[in-house]
């Protein structure tokens, strides 16, 4: 990663957690897919704009944290995953993973996947759902609709909301249907300014 430009975040702010789910067996898929890949990178924009949002969320919680489930992503792991929902028709895998053909943000260094971790409870926040759950009560958009139906509480909005705010602040742009997912710019802007990830 750091040979293609990457800067590892830690090194930038050791106070950023860091727990990628691709390097355990604890994701949807029930499989490591990183392997020896424990740390979490970024390109060096995207990874400043991490940095500003992690001090605008201690600015006011300085009991939370910064917890990422996922980053860069190498475009041969991203083959992984395609691979590994194989039973799935390519229509319908597209919901769980981007075509390796087309390539995703996280192969560019530049999305990011977390939550919030407080440090007095010693976990992350309620969100709702775990982090890869694929429904509706993941999906921002439609948080009104689930708290109406009483699927989701205020509390767990409320806690993606501090999350969504501090990364809004510094750049970031929310998904549709991922609380947990943050890109620092536009999918053909990522592929104007940067390299692949192999």
């Amino acid at each position: 990663m750091l040979s293609q430009g990457l800067v590892d975040i830690q090194t930038l702010d050791s106070t950023i957690l860091v727990d990628l789910k691709y390097s355990t067996t604890d994701n949807f898929m029930n499989t490591d897919l990183y392997g020896e890949l424990t740390r979490s990178y970024l390109q060096k924009k995207p990874a400043e704009m991490l940095i500003n949002a992690h001090k605008i969320l201690q600015k006011d919680h300085p009991d939370l944290r910064l917890l990422i489930y996922d980053s860069a992503r190498p475009l041969s792991v991203q083959q992984k995953f395609w691979t590994s929902l194989d039973t799935i028709p390519p229509a319908k895998r597209v919901e769980f993973v981007d075509d390796p053909a087309e390539g995703s943000i996280n192969n560019y260094g530049s999305a990011i996947d977390l939550t919030l971790y407080d440090t007095s409870a010693k976990k992350p926040l309620d969100m709702g759902t775990q982090y890869d759950y694929f429904g509706e009560l993941a999906s921002p958009v439609l948080e009104n609709q689930m708290l109406a139906a009483e699927k989701l509480t205020k509390k767990q909005i409320d806690n993606r909301l501090i999350l969504r705010n501090v990364m809004e602040k510094a750049g970031y742009f929310k998904s549709s249907n991922k609380w947990w997912h943050f890109n620092a710019l536009s999918k053909s802007k990522a592929k104007e300014l940067y390299q692949i990830i192999e």
